[in-house]
Order: structure tokens, then C-alpha cells, then sequence
């Protein structure tokens, strides 16, 4: 969806709400998601002749846990979003809501690879797509991190890959495997071809936030702005009706991933994520110090990378079972 189309549908609290948004340069998934919060809650307010303030909120979200059973993030999610709508839309914050029906939040340990389980998967992996799956673990990145890489973000020379824009619109640097250098030089030729046949065909290049393309209006059509995995159809854009080509969709990669964990017969939950976590904790153990997997990571509290550490082979004193005597 183009971030344009969510102001043409929902009323006026969506389309307010997502001009504010627009305006402090939220991700096009928080515009999303937010909209659709604020929909919900104004709809509970109007059904229940309700006004909007701190006890409808309260009350809107004891609905979500009681009669949903909504998880403690989605909850979460929807708290967010009403924050935000009262304070940089009614001009209002609801303040503390004391004491309502919260989700309960489990405490719960990422599931975690083995270094040979991850070699299965990555050979598991079909070979069109085990680039970008190698450099989730490889790097550390997120799913979207992995999609959204630009071709000017990937420093073959000094092997780092720069994230730009990642979560919580923050910036850093993470390590490029050595083991997939020469696999990205070989892919870049690939995808240098694939530029070269869009533009010869007259098609205008990849996605682009269009106020950038206006201060810089022949972006889209050079290398170093294509993505890193492009997608293998084009797309029409519906705000210029101009034909571009997107990055790889997401659920490309989680089902590669899914399907490559049943091939290589891995007994644990894998999803793209799990590559993130194998990464940290396979840092650890190698005996990388905590503050630098954070960082690299992109943590902005160190007590976030601190779970890795429960899930060492060794957490704390090297402790030997009692049945090994």
C-alpha cells in the first residue's frame, strides 16, 4: 500500500492521525498499524456513546484482554497508538490510567540454533533466497533490515553493512559475513542486469520516498538507490502510475525459511527472527562482550541483549550437572 492511500480512507480522526504521524517521519508501519488503532477505539467510543478520555481508553483496552484475549504486545500496540493520538492529536494526554486488565507478558527465552543447525538450514535454504537468509545471521539484521538494504549500504571493502532507518529510526553498522563477500560480488552483477533491462524498458527505477525524488529526481534510476534483493516482478505505483520494482516481499523469505527448517528435519520453531537470535548468542559464546553484540544489534538497552545470556551453552560458572558427577 502506498503510504498516500491511507488518507483517503477512515474518517476524519484516522486522516488526522496519520497526517501527525506523517509529519514526525513514523515508519509507513507504524502509519499502518496506528491508523488502525485509532479507527478501532474512535468506532468503541461511537458505539458506546462513550466520551474519549482516559476511562474510554481504559475501558477499550480491558475489552481487547477480557472478551479478545489479546497478547500483552498487541495490547501494548494499541496503548501506543492512543498515547500518541491523544497527545499530538487531541492535544490531550490521558495521563495515568491506574490500575486495568493487562495481558499477562510471559517470560520466555528465544529459541536458538545450534552453529550446526544453522548450516543445515542455510544449505536447506533454496538458492535464490539463501543470500538475504545468510545475512540475517551472518549480520544480525531484522527481516525488514534485510529487505530494505540499498546497494550503497553494503561496504564490500571495509566488510560492513550500514542499516539505515531500523528500528526505532536509528542507524548503525553491523559486520559482513567474509564467507558471502564473493557471493554478494557475483549478486550485485545479477542485479545490475536487472537494472540495466527496467531502464532500457522505460520503467522509472525502484520505489522511492517521493520527497526525496523531488530534491533529487534521478535517484531511483541509479545503482548505488536499488535494492539489494529486488523483487522479481514490478510494481505500478499508484500516487504517479509509474512502473518500479519493489525489494522482495517478506513472506517470500519466511516461508523459504519455514520450509527449509522441515527440509533440513530441525526439531525447534524457526522463523527469520531465529536467525537474529543465533546470531547474538553464537557472539556470546565466542566470547564477544555484551556491549558490542548490543550494538550491533541496535539495542538501546543493554539489559535487552542481556536474555542472550541465558540461553549460553555455559550461562555464568562453567556448571556440570550433577548426574556427570
Amino acid at each position: 500500500m502506498n503510504r498516500r492511500d491511507g488518507l483517503r480512507g477512515g474518517g476524519p480522526g484516522r486522516k488526522v492521525t496519520l497526517f501527525a504521524i506523517r509529519c514526525r517521519g513514523y515508519s509507513a508501519r507504524t502509519e499502518q498499524s496506528y491508523g488502525y488503532w485509532v479507527d478501532r477505539f474512535l468506532a468503541f467510543c461511537r458505539d458506546g456513546g462513550v466520551g474519549q478520555d482516559a476511562d474510554a481508553v481504559r475501558a477499550f483496552l480491558e475489552r481487547q484482554v477480557v472478551a479478545e484475549g489479546m497478547s500483552p504486545s498487541t495490547q501494548g500496540q494499541g496503548l501506543n497508538a492512543l498515547v500518541f493520538y491523544f497527545k499530538h492529536v487531541v492535544g490531550t494526554p490521558f495521563g495515568d490510567l491506574g490500575e486495568f486488565q493487562r495481558s499477562k507478558r510471559p517470560r520466555k527465552l528465544p529459541v536458538v540454533l545450534s552453529r550446526e543447525e544453522v548450516r543445515r538450514l542455510l544449505d536447506a535454504v533454496e538458492t535464490a533466497y539463501r543470500l538475504p537468509v545468510a545475512l540475517m545471521y551472518g549480520g544480525g539484521l531484522r527481516l525488514m533490515e534485510a529487505l530494505r538494504l540499498l546497494v550503497k549500504d553494503v561496504d564490500l571493502e571495509r566488510r560492513q553493512i550500514a542499516i539505515r532507518d531500523g528500528k526505532g529510526q536509528k542507524d548503525r553498522v553491523t559486520v559482513l559475513p567474509e564467507r558471502w563477500r564473493d557471493r554478494i560480488s557475483t549478486h550485485f552483477v545479477e542485479v545490475r542486469k536487472i537494472l540495466a533491462r527496467d531502464l532500457e524498458l522505460g520503467y522509472a527505477g525502484t520505489t522511492f520516498w517521493p520527497a526525496l525524488e523531488r530534491k533529487c529526481p534521478g535517484a531511483p534510476r541509479e545503482w548505488a538507490w536499488q535494492y539489494v534483493f529486488p523483487a522479481s516482478r514490478l510494481c505500478v505505483d499508484p500516487s504517479t502510475g509509474k512502473t518500479r520494482r519493489h525489494h522482495l516481499h517478506e513472506t517470500v523469505l519466511q516461508r523459504a525459511v519455514r520450509f527449509a527448517a522441515r527440509k533440513a528435519d530441525i526439531a525447534k520453531p524457526v522463523g527469520c527472527h531465529t536467525l537474529r537470535h543465533c546470531f547474538a548468542t553464537h557472539l556470546l559464546e565466542s566470547g564477544a562482550d555484551i556491549r558490542t553484540v548490543q550494538e550491533l544489534l541496535g539495542h538501546s538497552d543493554v539489559s535487552a541483549t542481556m536474555i542472550y545470556t541465558h540461553v549460553l551453552n555455559r550461562p555464568g560458572l562453567a556448571v556440570r550437572s550433577p548426574e556427570d558427577g
